[in-house]
This record gives structure tokens, C-alpha cells and sequence, in this order.
């Protein structure tokens, strides 16, 4: 690809200065002469399309057609009315969607993606968008490429360019090739001087063909459809009210207007926009907990999550790594501090001692502290400053950084002395890392390596003790693996570190060939103390967690066992075949057992296992899939690109926010911002609630809508047209503004404090499922048949208008109990409370301040034809409304049995 001309001289002179990076006051004017490092949205909502959204709705066009025939047959009034509610229809559908529209992105910008430039010669994380031409990236495996840039200092660095090319395997780049925008680092790492940004990238000349249009999730679906059937079926219902009024000698025009009205008031039109709202909201409150959830259809599955898969480091401890015992020369020595401040004391038995005196102590220091890509944040000589400077890098390649700076040997001193010329990187599969160094007096090369202590042993062959370099014999092997094993069995995790002196050619097999092992180091995680509480929560609420961990099986059962995981591990006593019993008897599978597993043995014992030891990232994809098999949804953790599979294949994936690579979280349905496992708790309750919450409100509105026409059919067929209990304007203004606020409410409603004590819900469940079903048709017959009877005691034919106007308040009373009862579908209102959801609360209450206002103020009171009531003739509507909700809670009571 050519270079935008207008930066190619930004970019030579970053060239010139790629050691140092641009300058802050030169990355601000570049920033302000190119623009930000992003895609211009060419679908973005903007006021005028929601606006002219509002004209597609079903009951706009109702209306204006009730509007029109009003009109036409000479009901001047009802036309404004009419036209004044088509009017607040808009506007508040208008008012509503854009807010749920503006919540959806602030939700995408509550994460933004950083990348790491240099600035001012130092490494610096900034906002992506902030990249400017000429910048300096700083690129490792699991990155994706924020711009287009020009690639040098290369180490292995190997990119896959499908999302770009739509070709699959990774592509090796050389010194000086060039890496395009939203593509991804899958091996190595390397520094890129930024060539173009945003439009001018590769990518942004064919952003047109690549914007994302976001899809429905299965419920909103699910919602959509479920609001069509019910129009249908109210259509049904309004063609047989507006026949039965003709049979019956009613004017043609007036029943027109009738039928228009219930069809207003059967069609749930609330129903899509609330449940957008509701997900829009809890997505948001979510984020707001460190669970940025990617994909809207997370949250309807979260609520359905009866297994959780997650890492160890990070998520279940706090990564928060220090090292406390070095093994070396068969000596344990201590090291006394916490974090990552490099103040501590080494110490024997108890008794401080200098490092100097101790040479393979310091040569292990050496090879841990160069042997490593952890930095300072910039080169400061006098050890006051040092100790005050900030560490950047992976919190076990830190804690090596700071163990080395306690015993005075600091890292950036030795790599004056020790220019690093090639690396072997770390990966899942290998389970070590090396790098090649050389010193100007010396004629020969030093290799350092580190690593898991079974997987650097095996490139071992001699070991060095006091003074001397010994061949490593089998019993000294297995003498270093059991101090090992007794390390891992306390929680620490063990390192091993060794190192050799070359002169032969550097290809990866020479270079980790024949190692001099050193001795081990032992660094702690300590369990985070939320977690131990969330897995409580987690049994509680009939969730399964399963550890997977990189970690030896020792290690691995001495966490779960300080966490309270371990006395999860199943029953196994129904195995017969013996090598499967060996295999589960400590309650722990590693990754070499479950390779000697076939697939049928495998989900055998799948349900029973807690712990996976000594785990590559591929084999989580098999965890996955046997556990799906056995019907159950997976929420899975991961943080590199191999994860990337298990993510995908996860019914919910969830990346690491601050450790995982933007390859994980590109592939994730979830980000943590904090790497918390109780976050992932919080966020599946959370689920459970949005879920909750849409059956209430979507069995509240259903309800509503059914009350009216049943009240108006019942009319019509025992009492004729002339004694219609509601009038076309009163079931109008009841639907319209009766019912937008108690929807919103329910669907806002707080947890209730059993969330987390059922088991998880079938994610095939439907809403109106049979008891549900029961609910709706029982307590909307017994409200129609209620208000109903009110209209016919105060004797309609001598009195119409306040018999219609107690039937009005009849209706518009029930708004203050009923939404309480569908607080919740299984427990009473009366045990969980009236007051609690103050959103509620207030909306019940204004709603029903506003009707007052209809009914006692006269100028609206001619309009929908009512009549003031006085306190005594409230008893009747307050009662029956009251009545109405007792009657609801006895169905729950009574209907508890049904699924």
C-alpha cells in the first residue's frame, strides 16, 4: 500500500527518532492536523431518524386514521384530541428512543482500546483514537494493529491479516513491512512507525463495505413477534366488537372510531421499546460493575449460565504476584515485602544476608531480571528514584524485576551491560522463554531462560552448585521437581531459571540446548477475598465453577482449596474403568490426562470435575463442547489469542479488560475491566434480573391491554352500543398514558433477594410459557369482568357519563396495585414490599395524578366526556382495583406448582 503522501515526512523523521518516539507537543499538533485514529460511522443515529422512526409505528398510523374519520363524521373534538395524542406519542416515543439510543453509546465508549506508543522517549498506554502518523508502536503477540505502520525491531513477528484479506494463516513479516489496522499480532513482537490513520488506513478505504449492522438478539426477536401475533389477535377482536356494533345498529363512523380505539389499547406497542430500554439500562449498569458486555445477546444468555470456566491468575487471585522463597544450592532463602515496591531483605532460616556473598543467588537474579519484558517507566540513575518509578509489564515478569531491585541489582543497569540480541518468546505450548545476550569484553554469547520447572529441565543437562558446574543426574531432577511439588502444594508459583554461556549459531534449538539449571523461584498470588464469596454464591445459585489454569495440579488444588472449590469436586464412585479412577481420584485433571482421554471417556467425568491443571489454551475448546453436550451454558474466561476459539465457542466468552489481548476481546461476548471473578457473578445475576424484569412487564402490559377488550365486548354483547362502558377518547388517554411509565418501572425493577438462590433458567423457556399464560388471561378477565360490574350497579341507563366515569377510575385505580403484584410472578407483593422500587413508586403515582387532573379540571372533563366524582364514590373504584390485586396475588399463590 502507498503511504498518504501528506504524512510520508511525519513519518521519515519519526524514523529518525524511533528510539524516542514523537514528543507530546508534536503528537498534539499531529493530532489536530490529521484528525483521530477512527472510522467514520456512516449509519449513526442522529435525532432526525429517530424522529422520522416514530411515523413507521402501528399506533401513529391508527390514530390518524381515527383522527381522519372523526373528522369526516363531524367530531371536531375528538379530531384535536385525537390529533394532540398522536402528537405526545410521537414525542415521547421520540424522547424515550433517543435516550435508549445515546445510553446504547455511552456503553460503547465506557471501554475505549489503548495501545502503547513511546512518547517523550518513554512507554506510554494511550487512547487509540490519539494514534497519530509518526508515532511509535509498541506491538506484541495478541495485539491488534491500531494503524497502518511501517514494522522494525522485529522478533518472530508473524500476523494474521484474514479480518483485511479473508486468507487464513498467520503471515511472517520482515524488517520494514508493513502492518495495516485491524489486524492482529499472533506471534512475536516488534516497534511500527504509524504510516496512516483513521480514512486514510487500508481498512478506512473500504470502511463503507465493512460497517457493522447490529443484529436483533433471539428475545428482542422473540418480543417483536410476540407483538405482532397479539396485534393479530387484537385486529380479530376489533373486527368482531366493530360487527357485533353494526348488527346492533350502531353509527358506522362512531364504531369505526371504537374499534381504532381497543386496537390502540390491545396492541402492546410499549412492549419492543421497553424491553430496548431494559437491556440498554442493565447493559449499563453492568459496565458501570467492570462488565462490559459486547454483544446485546450476552444478556439474555448470562441469566441462563449454569457452568463458569475461569482462569486462575488474576480472576480468582489477585495478580498481585511477589516472590518470597529463591531455591538455590539446595538453600531456601526468604525475601521479606509485599507488591511491587522494591524494599525487602533476604534472609536464611530467619537470618539476613547479603546477596553479594551468594553468587548463583545473584547469577539467578541476573538471568530473572534480563530474562524478562517487564520495564521500568523510564531510566532514572539513584536508587531514591528508582524505588519510586512504576513497573510495566505482566505481574510475574514484575515480581522477578522487583526481587532482583531488593537485593541492589537493578534491571535496566544490566541491560547497559547486557544488549539483548535475540529472543525466544514464551508461549502456552512451550511454557518458556529465552534471551540471547552479549556483553562487549566478552567473546561468547549468554543465553537466560525461565520457565515452568518440568518444561526447563528437560533443556537442562547440567546444574550449577557453589562454584562449579555438575552434570544434572536423574535423582537431582527429581529431587528439584519434589521441592517444587511442596512449593506448588503452599499456592506459590514455581519458576524455574537457568542460563549458559555460547559461541555457536544462534537457532532456537542451539540456544535452549543444554541449559545449566539454577534453582527455582517461588512467587505468591494471593486468592481474592470476593471470590471466595462469589463461589459461594455461585453453589447457591445451582452454577458450577471450573478452574482451568496453566499452573501445575498442585498448585491449582492449593488455590481451589483456599477458595472453597475444592469440596465441589463430584462422586466418581460410579467409574468401573480403572484408569479413569486414577485420573479423577485427586479430583483434578491435567492437560496430558485429558489428552490420554477419548471423547466418550472424557464426558463420563466431565459434570464431576472442578480443577484443570497444566492446560493449553486449545484444550479449553474441548472443555467447552463436553460440557455443552451434557446441556450446559458455558460462560468461559480468557485472556490470549489462543483463547480466541473457547471464547467463540463459549455460550458466553469473557475476555480479561486489563491482561487479555485485543484478540480475546474481539472474540468475547463480555469484558471484565477488572479480571474479577465476582464480577462474573454480579453479571450473571444481573442477567438473571433483566430477564426477571422483561417477563414482568411484558405479563403486565398483555394484561392491561386484554382488560379493555374484554370490558368493551361485554358490553357491546349484553348491554348493545348505546351502553358502552368506556368511550373511544377515555380507553385512548388510559392507554396512552396509563401504561408507558408502571412498564418501565417493572422493567427497572431492583433485584429481588432470592435472584440468586433459584437454579438457572431453561435458556429455551418461553415468556408466556403455561403459568404465565394462566396469569395474564386470569387476572385480565377477573380486572374486565370487575370494572365491568361497577358500570352496571350504578345503573348506566339512568345515568351514563358517571357510570362511565367510575368504570374510567375503576380502570385507571387498578394502576396503582397491579403493577405491584407483577413485581414478582412467584412472591407476594406483601413479602417483598410496595415501596422498595421507588422508579415504580413515582411513575404509578404521577400516572395517576395526571388522570385526576383529566377528571377534575372541567375543561378536560367536557373533552373526555367525565364527570368529577366525590370521595365517597372513590370507594367503589379504590376497592375493586384493591380487590383486583389480592385476586392476583392468589393466582400466584394458587399457580406456584405450574412451570
Amino acid at each position: 500500500m502507498d503511504y498518504d503522501k501528506s504524512n510520508i515526512n511525519d513519518v521519515f523523521m519519526a524514523l529518525d527518532a524511533s528510539k524516542k518516539g514523537l514528543t507530546s507537543e508534536n503528537a498534539k499538533n499531529r493530532l489536530e492536523k490529521y484528525g483521530t485514529n477512527e472510522l467514520e460511522e456512516k449509519q449513526k443515529i442522529t435525532p432526525l431518524k429517530v424522529l422520522l422512526s416514530q411515523f413507521v409505528n402501528f399506533i401513529v398510523w391508527v390514530l390518524f386514521a381515527a383522527a381522519i374519520i372523526s373528522l369526516v363524521i363531524g367530531e371536531t373534538i375528538n379530531f384535536w384530541v385525537i390529533s394532540s395524542i398522536i402528537t405526545f406519542v410521537i414525542v415521547l416515543g421520540f424522547v424515550q428512543e433517543y435516550k435508549a439510543e445515546k445510553a446504547m453509546e455511552a456503553l460503547k465508549r465506557i471501554v475505549e482500546p489503548t495501545t502503547r506508543v513511546l512518547r517523550n522517549g518513554r512507554r506510554k498506554e494511550i487512547l487509540t483514537k490519539d494514534v497519530v502518523p509518526g508515532d511509535v508502536l509498541l506491538l506484541e503477540t495478541g495485539d491488534s494493529i491500531p494503524a497502518d505502520a511501517k514494522a522494525f525491531d522485529i522478533t518472530s513477528l508473524k500476523v494474521d491479516e484474514a479480518a483485511l484479506t479473508g486468507e487464513s494463516g498467520a503471515v511472517e513479516k520482515k524488517e520494514g513491512d508493513m502492518v495495516f489496522t485491524g489486524t492482529q499480532i499472533v506471534h512475536g513482537k516488534c516497534k511500527a512507525v504509524v504510516t496512516s490513520t483513521g480514512m486514510q488506513t487500508k481498512l478506512g478505504q473500504i470502511a463503507g463495505m465493512i460497517q457493522e449492522v447490529e443484529e436483533k438478539t433471539p428475545l428482542q426477536i422473540k418480543i417483536t413477534d410476540l407483538s405482532k401475533s397479539l396485534a393479530m389477535i387484537a385486529l380479530m377482536a376489533c373486527t368482531i366488537t366493530f360487527a357485533l356494533g353494526i348488527l346492533k345498529g350502531a353509527p358506522f363512523g362512531e364504531m369505526l372510531i371504537i374499534a381504532m380505539a381497543l386496537a390502540v389499547a390491545a396492541v402492546p406497542e410499549g412492549l419492543p421499546f421497553t424491553l430496548t430500554l431494559t437491556l440498554a439500562y442493565g447493559m449499563r449498569k453492568m459496565a458501570k460493575q467492570n462488565a462490559l458486555i459486547r454483544k446485546m445477546l450476552g444478556v439474555e444468555t448470562l441469566g441462563s449460565t449454569t457452568v463458569i470456566c475461569t482462569d486462575k491468575t488474576g480472576t480468582l487471585t489477585k495478580n498481585e504476584m511477589t516472590v518470597e522463597k529463591i531455591y538455590v544450592d539446595e538453600t531456601f532463602f526468604d525475601i521479606t515485602g509485599v507488591g511491587y515496591e522494591p524494599n525487602g531483605d533476604y534472609s536464611i532460616d530467619g537470618t539476613k544476608i547479603d546477596v553479594t556473598k551468594h553468587e548463583n543467588l545473584g547469577r539467578l537474579l541476573k538471568a530473572a531480571a534480563l530474562c524478562n519484558n517487564a520495564v521500568f517507566e523510564e531510566n532514572v540513575g539513584n536508587l531514591e528514584k528508582q524505588e519510586k518509578r512504576k513497573l510495566i509489564g505482566d505481574p510475574t515478569e514484575i515480581s522477578l524485576v522487583v526481587a532482583a531491585a531488593k537485593a541492589d541489582i537493578w534491571q535496566d543497569d544490566l541491560e547497559n551491560d547486557y544488549q539483548i540480541i535475540q529472543e525466544i518468546l514464551f508461549t502456552s505450548e512451550r511454557k518458556l522463554m529465552s534471551t540471547v545476550h552479549e556483553k562487549k569484553e566478552e567473546t561468547y554469547k549468554t543465553v537466560f531462560s525461565k520457565g515452568a520447572p518440568e518444561f526447563l529441565l528437560n533443556k537442562c543437562s547440567f546444574i550449577r552448585k557453589r562454584n562449579s558446574i555438575e552434570e544434572l543426574s536423574k535423582d537431582e531432577v527429581a529431587k528439584i521437581l519434589k521441592t517444587n511439588h511442596n512449593l506448588a502444594s503452599s499456592a506459590y508459583r514455581v519458576l524455574g531459571v537457568a542460563y549458559k554461556e555460547m559461541t555457536g549459531e544462534l537457532t532456537p534449538e542451539n540456544i535452549e540446548k543444554d541449559l545449566v539449571f539454577l534453582g527455582l523461584v517461588a512467587m505468591i498470588d494471593p486468592a481474592r477475598e470476593e471470590a471466595k464469596k462469589a463461589i459461594v454464591t455461585c453453589k447457591k445459585a445451582g452454577i458450577k465453577v471450573v478452574m482451568i489454569t496453566g499452573d501445575n495440579d498442585a498448585t491449582a488444588k492449593a488455590i481451589a482449596q483456599n477458595i472453597g472449590l475444592f469440596d465441589e469436586i463430584g462422586d466418581f464412585g460410579y467409574l468401573r474403568d480403572e484408569k479413569l479412577k486414577r485420573i479423577v481420584a485427586d479430583g483434578v485433571i491435567t492437560g496430558s490426562e485429558l489428552e490420554s482421554l477419548d471423547e466418550e471417556e472424557f464426558e463420563s467425568v466431565v459434570e464431576g470435575i472442578r480443577i484443570y491443571a497444566r492446560m493449553m489454551p486449545q484444550q479449553k475448546v474441548r472443555i467447552v463442547k463436553a460440557l455443552q453436550k451434557k446441556g450446559h451454558i458455558v460462560a468461559m474466561t480468557g485472556d490470549g489469542v489462543n483463547d480466541a476459539p473457547a471464547l467463540k465457542k463459549a455460550d458466553i466468552g469473557i475476555a480479561m479488560g486489563i491482561k487479555g489481548t485485543d484478540v480475546a476481546k474481539e472474540s468475547s461476548t463480555m469484558v471484565l475491566q477488572d479480571d474479577n471473578f465476582a464480577t462474573i457473578v454480579d453479571a450473571v445475576k444481573q442477567g438473571r434480573v433483566i430477564y426477571a424484569n422483561i417477563e414482568k412487564f411484558t405479563c403486565y402490559l398483555i394484561s392491561r391491554n386484554f382488560t379493555e377488550i374484554i370490558l368493551i365486548m361485554m358490553g357491546i354483547i349484553l348491554l348493545g352500543f348505546d351502553f358502552l362502558p368506556l368511550l373511544a377518547l377515555q380507553i385512548l388517554f388510559i392507554n396512552i398514558f396509563d401504561e408507558v411509565m408502571p412498564a418501565i418501572g417493572l422493567g427497572l425493577d431492583p433485584a429481588s433477594d432470592g435472584i440468586m438462590l433459584k437454579r438457572p433458567r431453561d435458556p429455551y423457556e418461553k415468556i408466556l410459557k403455561k403459568r404465565n399464560l394462566i396469569l395474564i388471561v386470569s387476572i385480565a378477565f377477573v380486572m374486565g369482568m370487575a370494572a365491568f360490574l361497577v358500570f352496571v350497579i350504578d345503573n348506566p341507563t339512568t345515568q351514563i357519563e358517571k357510570a362511565r366515569t367510575l368504570t374510567f377510575a375503576t380502570i385507571v385505580s387498578m394502576i396503582l396495585f397491579i403493577p405491584f403484584a407483577f413485581r414478582s410472578l412467584e412472591e407476594s407483593i406483601f413479602k417483598i414490599g410496595f415501596f422498595t422500587n421507588k422508579l415504580l413508586v413515582g411513575g404509578v403515582f404521577g400516572t395517576f395524578l395526571l388522570t385526576l387532573g383529566v377528571m377534575y379540571i372541567p375543561f378536560f372533563c367536557d373533552i373526555f366526556e367525565l364527570t368529577p366524582l366525590s370521595i365517597v364514590d372513590w370507594i367503589i373504584p379504590l376497592s375493586v382495583a384493591f380487590a383486583a390485586m389480592i385476586f392476583a396475588e392468589v393466582i400466584k399463590a394458587t399457580t406456584k406448582g405450574i412451570k
